[in-house]
């Protein structure tokens, strides 16, 4: 089921991922979520979904230890 949220949260971040301030609320929600491990999965998608969308670059800071 972990990975049924992991999966679930994926999409609805693509989906928001037009809006920066959105997208960070939703990142924030997920944090609190997933499980460390799917955290650091998670961090390695963003980055790649930042590349993707340079908007989304101020919401890096929720991501940072």
């Amino acid at each position: 089921m972990a990975r049924a949220m992991f999966d679930y949260t994926k999409t609805i971040l693509k989906k928001v991922s037009f809006d920066p301030s959105l997208f960070c609320k939703e990142l924030q929600k997920a944090l609190q979520r997933l499980l460390p491990h799917e955290i650091e999965e998670l961090k390695i998608w963003i980055n790649s979904l930042v590349t993707a969308n340079p908007q989304l670059d101020q919401c890096l800071i929720y991501l940072k230890p």
